[in-house]
């Protein structure tokens, strides 16, 4: 219709052709297994270390003052400049791809946590003194409970940014993977199959989100049903 190439642009029923033939083959299903494995280790590494990095500045303002800037600046480096880096390090492989993935989930729930659990109210915290509460009751009863929804929002950045980490990985550093595939269907000029893997990136980070909006409610169910 628009007078392209179909090396160009494909037509949908040539991407639908060639999404389907790979499913129905089992071509796509090794590096989808591979991927989503990339992505789920990434994400629980990543979002692991942020939390109790959060939780540890958030409640030390000397470490803010020593770390921050560190922290910082280690973010502000493009993960794409660092990725040979790591896989001179890890080798090709999985295990480069989940340092990139986890790299990019840490600072989200870093930056969601440190900022949740600082933005108790001060009657509160009073209220938890004049109780003789100690600083881990606090902290265990009433700031992160007050502070849940900042940080399960910043899991759900930090998935969406995962999946990124995960493919960009595998552009350099893999040879199994939804990114990889992209970069071999490149090779090959196939480009209803590199827009058949981009449905299915799509599709699995839709998947991945929706998973975490579903552990959302689920962890703030109580809150809900006592509010």
């Amino acid at each position: 219709m628009l007078g392209l190439s179909k090396l160009v642009l494909p037509p949908p029923s040539a991407v639908a052709q060639s999404l389907w033939q790979g499913l129905a083959s089992g071509y796509f299903w090794p590096h989808l297994r591979t991927t989503a494995l990339e992505l789920v280790l990434g994400v629980i590494s990543g979002c692991a270390i942020g939390f109790a990095a959060g939780v540890a500045l958030a409640e030390s303002a000397t470490l803010r003052r020593l770390l921050m800037p560190y922290v910082v600046a280690s973010q502000v480096i493009p993960k794409l400049a660092l990725a040979p880096l790591f896989v001179l390090w890890f080798g090709f492989g999985i295990t480069s791809t989940v340092v990139i993935t986890a790299l990019i989930c840490f600072f989200p729930l870093l930056e969601n946590t440190l900022t949740a659990l600082q933005q108790v109210a001060p009657e509160r915290l009073e209220l938890f003194r004049m109780l003789g509460a100690t600083r881990a009751q606090t902290l265990w009863r009433l700031k992160l409970p007050s502070g849940l929804p900042g940080i399960l929002a910043g899991v759900r950045v930090a998935v969406v940014l995962a999946l990124v980490g995960a493919v960009v990985g595998e552009f350099i550093g893999a040879s199994r993977g939804l990114g990889a595939l992209v970069i071999a269907s490149q090779g090959t000029m196939d480009t209803s199959l590199m827009f058949a893997v981009l449905v299915l990136i799509a599709a699995l980070g839709m998947l991945a989100y929706h998973a975490t909006l579903w552990l959302e409610r689920w962890l703030l169910l109580p809150f809900t049903r006592t509010s």
